[in-house]
């Protein structure tokens, strides 16, 4: 055999030998890696096992406290709403009850309306009402019946006779007629019609029964009386009376005017009946300031006289006083002498009774001051003031 052969078969050799000892070499690295790959699953297992647990720890003590706060916000939220329940029940049951009275209170307030309705259905009635009510108002203006105002005692129904139901003497002597009856029948009616046309064809029949007592008050002359203004009240219990029938004739007062009656409704009386009120007050008044006037110069009068003699007396006493004073010396050094002296010889007398000393003189009565009473030029004179009654 050749050395070249040789050294090829060598060569080969050699190349399976570290072919066998690579793949060798090889097969336990790859075992020694498949072992280490399947520790390293292992603990990453095992930390991913753990960080899991933490995890699912820390979520179920949060849970925890969510459900717990949950709770409670649950158990707030269902307390306030029976709160609630029990306060919609309370406020339903007050609501029942409010509306129970409220239908009661209507059903008294329906029947006292219709029975007021038929009341004033007459006229004569309706009269009285108005009467009784304007009574009222003058009351409160501080009128009183018999004395400022009247009523009537009689009356008629005749369009051109009759006596008016209240006549108001005002200061000055003049007097103010009042008529208190007013036409009702179709403005009731009016409010019982449900049909809007037919309410207004009422309402308008309303304002010619209102306009037809006018011309009826008109008629029966009472602002003809010579004490009386050119003009007589008619009286209406009821703003909405007279409101309806200027909406239906907005000429109505004009017209009413022009036949010398004006219509006055409660809130235009009273401001009549305060103004006479307030009148009859400052007369009073000034009346009063007279008396008082004339009473002060009365006792002006007396005060001055009382002065005048107090100072007679005042200047008698001095006279008195300077006399005794005059006296006590004279007694002393004439009468007590000679009693002493007489007593000495042996007469008998009472020498207790002598020895007493005079009394002193008193001393000048104080002279008055300003004993001249004067007065302003502005005060009222005493005599002026007799004269004048």
């Amino acid at each position: 055999m050749s050395s070249t052969a040789v050294a090829i078969l060598t060569l080969a050799i050699g190349l399976l030998i570290g072919l066998a000892l690579g793949y060798l070499i090889a097969g336990r690295r790859h075992s020694n890696d498949g072992a280490s790959a399947a520790e390293f699953v292992s603990v990453r297992a095992e930390r991913d096992l753990y960080k899991s647990e933490r995890d699912n720890a820390m979520a179920g003590s949060k849970l925890a406290t969510e459900v717990e706060a949950m709770k409670t916000a649950m158990e707030k939220l269902q307390k306030e709403a029976a709160d609630a329940d029990r306060r919609r029940i309370e406020a339903e049951s007050d609501i029942r009850t409010q509306v129970r009275a409220m239908s009661t209170h209507n059903e008294s307030l329906v029947a006292q309306t219709k029975a007021i309705a038929g009341a004033l259905s007459n006229s004569q009635t309706r009269g009285k009402f108005g009467e009784a009510q304007l009574e009222l108002m003058l009351e409160d203006a501080g009128l009183h019946k018999d004395i400022e105002y009247t009523s009537q005692r009689s009356t008629t129904d005749a369009d051109s006779s009759g006596i008016p139901d209240i006549t108001v003497r005002m200061p000055g002597g003049t007097k103010l007629f009042i008529d208190s009856k007013f036409p009702f029948d179709r403005f009731i009616e009016a409010h019982e019609v449900e049909d809007p046309a037919e309410r207004e064809r009422l309402f308008i029949e309303h304002k010619k029964d209102l306009a037809s007592h006018v011309v009826t008050l008109a008629k029966r002359g009472y602002h003809e009386s010579q004490d009386s203004p050119d003009f007589v009240i008619l009286f209406v219990p009821f703003e909405s009376l007279l409101t309806e029938a200027l909406r239906v004739d907005p000429l109505f007062l004009e017209n009413a005017f022009k036949l010398n009656v004006t219509i006055a409704t409660p809130t235009s009386m009273m401001a009549l009946l305060r103004t006479i009120g307030n009148v009859y007050s400052r007369n009073a008044v000034s009346h009063n300031a007279e008396n008082i006037a004339k009473s002060a110069a009365l006792f002006m009068k007396d005060l001055t006289l009382l002065h005048t003699k107090i100072v007679k007396v005042g200047t008698a006493i001095n006279s008195l006083s300077k006399a005794y004073g005059e006296l006590i010396p004279t007694a002393q050094t004439t009468v007590k002498k000679a009693a002493k002296d007489i007593l000495s010889f042996g007469v008998t007398g009472d020498k207790a009774k002598l020895a007493i000393a005079y009394p002193d003189a008193p001393a000048e009565v104080r002279e008055l001051k300003n004993s001249e009473m004067t007065v302003d030029e502005d005060f009222i004179d005493a005599e002026e003031v007799k004269d004048e009654e």
